[in-house]
């Protein structure tokens, strides 16, 4: 009796591209992206307990769900806004 294993998807870009884009952000840093242009900051995973961006992961969450197709986190404000609230984390 056999069974069958689902495909697997091929990605569309190499190994060696995958490399670049992890190594452009630190471990214990993640890659979000923020504002109409979608600006890209690396922020410390430590902002991921505080109050205040967890209400921007709330917001991200209610219009994004969980798909973010960037590879980073999408927030749902402008870059002034979450500028702000990261000078306030430091």
């Amino acid at each position: 009796m056999g069974f069958r294993l689902p495909a697997i998807r091929r990605a569309s870009f190499k190994a060696s591209q995958v490399a670049s884009i992890f190594a452009q952000v630190p471990k214990g840093y993640l890659a979000v992206y923020v504002g109409e242009k979608q600006k890209r900051f690396v922020i410390p995973i430590s902002y991921l307990n505080q109050p205040s961006f967890q209400e921007l992961l709330s917001q991200a969450e209610e219009e994004f769900g969980y798909d973010h197709p960037m590879g980073g986190l999408t927030i749902p404000c402008s870059e002034d806004v979450f500028q702000h609230i990261t000078a306030r984390l430091n």
